[in-house]
């Protein structure tokens, strides 16, 4: 894997983390390129979206915790992760970006577009004019269980994934490929059913990052590898290029990393990048030592391919 600036040549010769303002990349990268893009942008809540990490320690006399046995615990902030999400225009914000979205996805390529419910519905009308409506394939439905839960409205507990195809009829799709998940109901289908699972409809139950699992990197609105795994593995194929221009904490190339992908993440967040080099630039291969330590391998071989700089 190598890290960039969005100021050097870009060469698709290596799994790439760019860094810089997302737009500019995407100018000049290859079109008809990439099998798969993810794109998660900011939901345009209107607030600051923060994430802090914290380390506890035991202190009976000054603790600001109560744990098991009465026992106390201090807590103390290592760190605060945070990004602005509020846009004046959040269409004029994603239009070129998703106009350009389509022109690099390959003849086979999908658009995975995640969302959440107060801009799901502007968000649908204008893919549906840069993509045609004809080239909507499902609308995905992310359901988790976390969180506050407010008393006078159903509780929001869901994003939405709008998912395009560059050609209508035409776009790759492997079922096979995407784990099963078990039965709501196993006592209704017959034992061998059961024990071999169902494929995934388009709602998916699915928790977010456990505070304390593998997964977690601290970074706010991380997605968890399970929900980007099901769309790597039944919309790209093996060695296919994906595409993340709003990266964050890189899921998208942990889980392409997994499955025999090549990626390519963007941000502009110097903390962004940070994390994106802790998490997945540990691999063999050759890095820029003054960017990165570490990451890159084998699994296709492909001719190198310059383009210009910004």
């Amino acid at each position: 894997m190598r890290i960039q600036t969005a100021s050097e040549p870009i060469v698709l010769d290596d799994d790439l983390v760019v860094a810089g303002e997302n737009a500019a990349v995407l100018a000049h990268l290859p079109e008809g390129a990439f099998d798969l893009i993810y794109m998660d942008p900011p939901f345009n809540t209107g607030r600051a979206q923060t994430r802090h990490s914290l380390s506890v320690v035991a202190d009976d006399a000054g603790g600001d915790r109560v744990g098991f046995g009465g026992r106390r615990y201090r807590s103390q902030l290592l760190r605060s992760l945070s990004y602005d999400d509020s846009f004046g225009d959040y269409l004029t914000f994603l239009g070129p970006r998703l106009e350009r979205a389509r022109s690099l996805l390959a003849p086979h390529g999908t658009l995975y577009f995640h969302i959440d419910y107060r801009e799901a519905h502007y968000c649908k009308l204008l893919l549906d004019e840069l993509f045609g409506r004809d080239a909507f394939l499902n609308e995905l439905i992310w359901s988790y269980d976390y969180g506050a839960k407010p008393r006078r409205r159903w509780p929001a507990k869901h994003d939405t994934i709008l998912v395009y195809v560059r050609t209508p009829g035409a776009h790759f799709f492997d079922a096979d490929a995407v784990e099963r998940e078990p039965y709501m109901a196993p006592g209704l289908v017959s034992a061998e059913k059961a024990a071999r699972g169902k494929r995934p409809t388009d709602v998916w139950f699915h928790t977010i990052v456990p505070t304390n699992g593998r997964e977690k990197t601290g970074y706010p609105t991380q997605k968890p590898e399970g929900v980007l795994r099901r769309m790597v593995a039944a919309s790209s194929r093996p060695g296919g290029w994906c595409l993340d221009p709003f990266a964050g904490s890189g899921t998208v190339g942990a889980v392409c990393r997994a499955l025999g992908r090549r990626f390519v993440l963007v941000d502009s967040s110097p903390v962004a990048v940070d994390v994106m080099r802790a998490r997945l630039g540990s691999g063999p291969g050759e890095v820029r030592a003054d960017l990165v330590g570490g990451a890159g391998d084998e699994r296709d071989k492909l001719d190198r391919l310059e383009l210009p700089a910004n």
